[in-house]
């Protein structure tokens, strides 16, 4: 049966946290900053004693960790820098430490897997006056030059050289591996569709997969090629997580797009619940990047500006979202059985 995540970007989680997620009825919890556990700064791996004293409190509260987020791989790595095969080996690590804990989704994120400066970011004003964020490809005049052909096969060549590694370690520790998709996905992005089918081709192992974002797909191509994907990898058993949202607009259609509440968007967010349901998906829904609403306090990123990125206690959309899902999980229950 699907449950539903929520997205924290620290280890520093108070009790309203919490106490506020397990009333909304979180069933588990994604971290999404690699470099925020116990012992990331000082050995450049998360401390397991540290790893499992957060476990048993978050635990405490009826919940339990669902995917977390391994240290980041940095351009002096995709580069071949000298002494950057630390990185690597401080993943490695975090792999087995996240593997003793009993922990079965990890995610690496690569730099360079995102084309910045392809499109304006801008506020998309919504209903109410709810603040979303929006990119659009044509209102930026000086875009800047996409890599070459050479340099993103280089920069494919050191990926292939990592996840080998990690996808082994991995599957030595019962570990699922899943990449998240390039976010915004502009044309030849190491991670947008053709990339998420070559991730799969070079890498067949059944612990490799993907945390599926939604939204971004949706950016990239509507409703369609979200239904189209969700069905391709998921009878192939390669969804581990759902980052569930939803979009105005696509890059192919509208040349941009804007990121909108669940009820509010493009997609009809119940048929695709129908097409999880459909290809056996048990996994999590996460409500990702959700517009800000008055009073909220946000989680934001420069790279996403205008785009509530993580939890915070008393967070309205948040609040909003989780509800949303879960009453849409029960419609879905009623319905299928």
């Amino acid at each position: 049966m699907m449950k539903v995540s929520v997205t924290v970007n620290t280890t520093e989680l108070t009790d309203l946290d919490l106490q506020q997620m397990s009333q909304l009825g979180v069933d588990r919890i994604d971290f999404g900053n690699g470099n925020s556990f116990a012992g990331v700064k000082e050995q450049g791996f998360p401390d397991l004693d540290s790893l499992l004293k957060l476990q048993r409190r978050i635990r405490s509260w009826g919940m339990d960790i669902n995917r977390v987020t391994l240290p980041n791989i940095t351009d002096s790595f995709m580069d071949n820098q000298d002494g950057s095969e630390v990185q690597l080996e401080n993943s490695v690590n975090a792999i087995k430490v996240f593997g003793e804990a009993n922990i079965k989704i990890v995610r690496q994120r690569f730099e360079g897997d995102v084309f910045y400066g392809r499109s304006q970011t801008y506020q998309a004003i919504q209903r109410g006056g709810a603040i979303s964020r929006g990119e659009s490809v044509g209102l930026l005049k000086d875009k800047a030059e996409s890599p070459t052909l050479e340099e993103l096969e280089k920069w494919w060549r050191s990926f292939q050289r990592a996840y080998k590694e990690l996808v082994l370690t991995a599957q030595e520790n019962g570990v699922n591996i899943a990449m998240h998709p390039s976010d915004t996905p502009h044309p030849d992005s190491p991670f947008g569709g053709l990339g998420l089918h070559r991730i799969i081709d070079d890498f067949p192992n059944e612990n490799v997969g993907f945390v599926y974002c939604i939204g971004t797909r949706a950016e990239e191509g509507g409703s369609p090629l979200v239904i189209d994907e969700i069905n391709h990898f998921g009878r192939k058993n390669r969804i581990f997580l759902v980052h569930f949202r939803n979009v105005r607009g696509s890059l192919p259609t509208a040349g941009a797009f804007e990121e909108a509440l669940l009820d509010d968007g493009d997609l009809n967010m119940f048929k695709i619940l129908l097409e999880l349901k459909k290809v056996g998906f048990n996994g999590c829904l996460n409500p990702d990047h959700v517009p800000i609403l008055a009073g909220d306090i946000a989680d934001q990123d420069k790279k996403w500006a205008n785009s509530n990125i993580g939890w915070k206690s008393s967070n309205l959309g948040f609040a909003y979202s989780i509800g949303y899902i879960k009453a849409l999980l029960t419609a879905l229950n009623e319905v299928t059985g």
